[in-house]
């Protein structure tokens, strides 16, 4: 039986772990969506309801035929703010 209770409690905290939410632009200081941009290089934050995007400190960490593209999103502090870059695919004067 504690076999059974030990697995149930292993099975459930993987099932929590799979399930967090990313952080929230809109919830967060600029200061603080752009700091998790620079030390992680790359990062999914939600910009408001049910979208999110990923965003990156440098061309380093976008595929070798994508470019980089300013990205400006809501902050609880500021309508637009700069919080790196989006990898966006092709040439740049291909949109």
């Amino acid at each position: 039986m504690k076999f059974l209770a030990a697995m149930l409690v292993l099975a459930l905290s993987v099932n929590a772990a799979a399930a967090q939410s990313r952080p929230s632009t809109v919830s967060r200081l600029c200061a603080a969506s752009r700091q998790d941009v620079l030390s992680r290089g790359a990062i999914v934050l939600g910009t408001g309801g049910q979208t999110y995007d990923r965003f990156v400190r440098d061309r380093s960490f976008c595929q070798f035929d994508e470019f980089i593209d300013p990205a400006w999103v809501p902050s609880r502090d500021t309508p637009a703010c700069f919080v790196g870059y989006r990898c966006k695919v092709g040439p740049f004067w291909e949109d």
